[in-house]
């Protein structure tokens, strides 16, 4: 226990420091919000990797789909790494920093005025940003909360949630973009660490590599499709989803675009692919494969000695979110916990650091700057931003303060990131690709889009998630192709959907509205990429 204090206290005070040191370099806009645009290969990298990867998928999606999926979970953090963290750098890096430099912008939805010349598009894409990064603010206070419950279990869930939310807003609020950068480099190196340490203590647990791949291929969970230990595990078809959903996701996602606005060169973009993903493999492979021992530490038997007796809920199902803690528990010893703590909360200090900062800048600059009459000054602008962190931050701790009437509903850390990043990159994904790449994109189209991907998501929210239709979300969940299961009443399955719908409708309905059109009224925009550097 003195060893966790000690370890928290002194991780609290380095956050504090380094928002102190940066606050020099947020007296603006442009410093608060991008680093002045000029952050390095490795701060970038590793600001790209730690607002990533959080609580939600150490604990949550680690927890549940570990325990789905066996070892073909390790999948998801491949995908994440190549697809997630490679594609995105190589694809999106250089040209995002290019045009959001020419056109000057900070935002997301700041982009979507400027490319497609829309305000009221920039108005309905700040709006849905402000929504719908609330449910994933909230998905990571409950990850941070359930872990740090699990090692303080004297201190209340709440007391935590409520901690979480102080440290955050104090540096983020000092520093802006220049402190969450510097932390998230020191983050990121105690996130390497500590994952690495982890996965070997477990395995060692587990009687090594063999000892692990053996047990899983022992748990009968009657699947008839495979075993916890083959290549894709018992259940392909999900698995595919989650790869999708939180791979292509950071390709459409406000908070991970955003880094590439702040790079300073074409140099700094290839290295900082590198790195990044080198991050991603480590941090987001080992995370996933330790949730795949997740069937050897714990049960839902309490006759079964030796193992982690494993809540269940309102709703019939494991608690998921409580999984990785038993696995800590079980496999670590107590001072290597306390890093587990901070590892934990390192990735998750960043990742609420990129959220509010996205969601307070997208408020300010995006909804509130354009219907000020005599305009809002440099200082005003970076007042107001501080002021909305702290309210996107208080709405984020009552929802998650909620947990229990959401494990009623069956909504878990996962569902709370599904909900959020499916709608997010539902809407924003395909406009933005295509707005990079291609003249011949419509306002339409990116309309469709956003239409699409809050449409789909609410609705299938509604219709699966809140618990109004239990004989319909069963159907939905039991829902099979090709003898292989899909859970249609999934959010992440859904998130998944709406980014595939957002990539297929964009290019079709710009071509039925205008393509030609829009295609001369983008000419001067595009010869940014022509300009020597």
């Amino acid at each position: 226990m003195v060893s966790k204090v000690i370890m928290l206290v002194v991780f609290a005070a380095l956050m504090i420091i380094i928002g102190v040191v940066t606050r020099k370099n947020s007296t603006d806009v442009n410093g608060f919000v991008l680093g002045g645009r000029s952050v390095g290969p490795w701060m970038t990298a590793f600001a790209y990797g730690t607002s990533y990867f959080s609580a939600v998928v150490f604990i949550g999606y680690a927890g549940q789909f570990g325990w789905s999926y066996g070892l073909a979970a390790t999948w998801i953090g491949i995908g994440n790494a190549v697809i997630g963290s490679l594609l995105p750098w190589i694809i999106l890096g250089n040209r995002t920093r290019i045009m959001t430099k020419a056109m000057n912008v900070s935002t997301m939805p700041e982009f979507f005025e400027k490319r497609y010349n829309s305000k009221s598009l920039k108005i309905a894409a700040a709006m849905i940003v402000f929504l719908f990064l609330i449910p994933y603010t909230a998905s990571v206070y409950n990850g941070l909360s359930t872990l740090f419950n699990s090692a303080f279990p004297s201190v209340p869930y709440n007391v935590w949630i409520i901690i979480m939310a102080v440290f955050t807003a104090i540096y983020v609020i000092l520093g802006g973009y220049k402190a969450t950068a510097v932390n998230d480099f020191v983050q990121g190196i105690v996130m390497l660490i500590g994952i690495a340490a982890v996965v070997i203590c477990a395995v060692q647990a587990k009687d090594g590599l063999s000892g692990v791949y053996e047990g899983l291929g022992l748990v009968n969970a009657n699947s008839p499709h495979g075993t916890f230990n083959s290549i894709l595990g018992p259940d392909p078809l999900n698995l595919i989803g989650v790869i999708i959903l939180t791979s292509l996701g950071t390709w459409g996602l406000p908070q991970m675009v955003q880094k590439f606005y702040a790079i300073k060169d074409k140099p700094s973009v290839k290295r900082g692919a590198i790195i990044s993903t080198f991050f991603a493999v480590v941090v987001a492979g080992g995370s996933y494969f330790l949730g795949g021992l997740g069937r050897l530490f714990c049960t839902t038997d309490a006759a079964e000695s030796g193992k982690s007796l494993i809540q269940i809920l309102a709703n019939g199902k494991p608690d998921f979110d409580t999984m990785v803690p038993a696995i800590l528990n079980s496999s670590v010893p107590d001072f290597l916990f306390g890093l587990v703590v901070v590892l934990v909360l390192s990735a998750s200090m960043s990742t609420l650091a990129g959220l509010v900062l996205s969601s307070s800048s997208t408020m300010t600059i995006d909804l509130i700057k354009p219907f000020v009459k005599k305009g809002m000054s440099e200082k005003k602008q970076v007042l107001v931003m501080r002021i909305f962190i702290l309210v996107f931050l208080i709405i984020s701790v009552l929802i998650a303060a909620n947990k229990q009437a959401l494990n009623d509903m069956g909504i878990n850390i996962s569902a709370l990131m599904g909900i959020s990043w499916g709608t997010l990159a539902g809407s924003f994904l395909a406009p933005f690709l295509y707005g990079l790449f291609s003249k011949k994109i419509t306002k339409a189209a990116v309309w469709v889009s956003l239409i699409t991907g809050v449409g789909v998501t609410v609705a299938s929210m509604v219709l699966f998630n809140l618990g109004l239709f239990p004989e319909l979300t069963a159907k939905a969940a039991s829902f099979s192709i090709g003898g292989y299961g899909f859970n249609l009443a999934s959010p992440v399955n859904w998130g998944a959907i709406t980014m595939i719908l957002g990539l297929i409708e964009v290019p079709v309905v710009s071509a039925i509205t205008g393509a030609k059109k829009a295609e001369k009224e983008s000419e001067e925009l595009f010869e940014c990429y022509s300009v020597k550097e």
